[in-house]
């Protein structure tokens, strides 16, 4: 996935659809070749995207299914809104505290000094 900006949603260069069709593909054919690998650059061809591509996608996909340790897609689409809002929050403390300090100098004229 690629971002357009900061605050933009990120676009995927491959449509949902295809993403689930490929990875229920290699779960269903895993045992018709001699090795993992084999069925996902066989699926992939097919599909037209790379095998890591697919590979990627077979991994989250078993974390999101509970068969693989790891963060899911939901936690890491939470921790990425936290770190946004997280900065947004500290960009509002710093005008925050910046306002504050001159207010207290247009104030307080023994800090004009």
């Amino acid at each position: 996935m690629s971002e357009d900006g900061p605050t933009s949603k990120p676009t995927r260069r491959y449509p949902l659809q295809l993403r689930e069709h490929a990875v229920q593909r290699v779960f269903e054919q895993r045992g018709e070749y001699s090795s993992e690998w084999r069925a996902i650059s066989a699926i992939a061809q097919e599909c037209g995207v790379t095998g890591e591509t697919l590979r990627k996608w077979v991994r989250q996909a078993e974390v999101d299914g509970g068969m693989r340790a790891g963060t899911t897609s939901a936690e890491a689409a939470r921790i990425s809104e936290l770190e946004r809002e997280n900065a947004q929050l500290r960009r509002a403390n710093e005008i925050l505290r910046r306002a504050s300090a001159f207010f207290l100098r247009e104030l307080d004229p023994q800090q004009r000094g």
